[in-house]
């Protein structure tokens, strides 16, 4: 899969500007989208995948090569010997572990989701904090989440947007985020979300003549 930064044109990154603005217009919120390439290491994946194609090497290499001979003096002996079987172990490994490396699905195949959705949460509270989402004056910072390779999406509130707003709002935008990705259209899948959360927003925090802009309403990307 290619990079966040990739995937999102200067228009696209235009069209999220847009909708956020025309969210906080109405809402006394913050609203930060973030899109990132990913969450997490998942070495597991690498290893796992790089263990099966060690292991493929061997068989292959077994059953093409290996045999008995007779030495000079009558002794028996494997065609791969030792170092052989070890070689191959290793380097199938090592290539396994660089094509997991660079495959989003084999990454997600051999990590379970449940890893996937605790990476995913703890790197939006990192961001979160990171881009101070939690530092507006009416704690009133909403984050808009989302991990391309894992396919999930997270969004977190400040202490003000949490009570007015409630869980059960805050997950069903979320819900509704991650079903339109599935989709396919990522910046009309954001844009729509930033909008639905601006009209939510502006029932429980509408905007003040006094309000000012606390944070960036660019999109963020992370590679």
């Amino acid at each position: 899969m290619p990079s966040a930064s990739k995937l999102f044109t200067e228009a696209d990154h235009q069209r999220v500007t847009e909708a956020v603005l025309r969210a906080e217009s109405q809402t006394a919120a913050e609203i930060i989208p973030v899109v990132a390439s990913d969450s997490g290491r998942y070495d597991r994946a690498e290893d796992i995948f790089g263990l099966w194609c060690g292991l493929a090497a061997l068989c292959a290499a077994w059953g093409w090569a290996q045999g008995i001979e007779q030495s000079e003096w009558g002794v028996p002996t494997l065609k791969l010997g030792l170092p052989w079987v070890v070689g191959l172990i290793i380097g199938g490994w090592l290539l396994g572990a660089v094509i997991a490396h660079h495959s989003s699905l084999l990454r997600r195949l051999f990590t379970p989701r449940s890893e996937q959705r605790a990476e995913v949460e703890r790197t939006a509270r990192e961001v979160f904090f990171d881009r101070r989402v939690h530092h507006t004056q009416g704690g009133s910072g909403l984050l808009i989440y989302i991990s391309l390779l894992e396919h999930m999406a997270v969004v977190l509130a400040d202490e003000q947007v949490q009570e007015k707003l409630g869980q059960q709002r805050l997950d069903t935008l979320c819900d509704e985020l991650v079903a339109r990705l599935r989709k396919g259209e990522r910046t009309e899948a954001l844009c729509h979300t930033i909008d639905q959360a601006g009209l939510a927003l502006a029932e429980v925090l509408p905007r003040v003549s006094a309000d000012r802009n606390e944070l960036s309403d660019a999109l963020v990307v992370l590679d």
